[in-house]
């Protein structure tokens, strides 16, 4: 039971929750909003996300009286933290070794990167003796959330609150 006021942001602490659903239990979350500077910190957002984290499934929220900029600004915030949402994890492999370079192997016939930005990639991170094997045309953001190991990947629905208050075009 969480309380509800006529203004935002009136869960200040997770409120959690049972439902049971054809002798299922499913436990649910209320955590509070997110807000913007979250992800580095601002207000209680370390603590919101990194709950967020643990999850099997998010449900966010939105306010169909805002504009669609908070949605961004929540999925923003998420993937700061690293929190993919609606996202496969990457099929990428990674292995550090002793000795003998970078290979670097793809099933794509011209990905997205190349042998010489896996190599800058990996010099960032002062590896260089490493094996990487795509099976799939990723971006470097994919490489670095691999070689990072601290992405994690939840599915998300977005629940949409208000809506009889707009017309079907608005909606669109």
């Amino acid at each position: 039971f969480s309380e509800a006021a006529s203004y935002e942001f009136t869960t200040l602490t997770c409120v959690p929750g049972m439902i049971r659903y054809k002798g299922a239990k499913i436990q649910l979350l209320d955590l509070p909003g997110i807000i913007e500077g979250a992800k580095d910190g601002k207000g209680r957002g370390r603590q919101v996300i990194a709950t967020a984290r643990t999850c099997n499934l998010i449900i966010i929220v939105l306010d169909c009286l805002k504009p669609i900029t908070h949605k961004r600004l929540i999925e923003h915030e998420l993937e700061g933290f690293g929190i993919r949402l609606n996202k496969k994890p990457p099929e990428i492999t990674y292995k550090k070794k002793d000795k003998g370079g970078i290979n670097f192997t793809t099933t794509v016939a011209d990905p997205k990167v190349d042998l010489d930005t896996i190599k800058r990639v990996l010099g960032e991170y002062r590896v260089h003796n490493a094996d990487i094997h795509m099976r799939g045309d990723y971006e470097v953001d994919d490489i670095v959330d691999v070689i990072e190991g601290r992405c994690i990947y939840i599915p998300c629905i977005y629940a949409i609150n208000k809506i009889d208050q707009i017309t079907l075009e608005e909606l669109n």
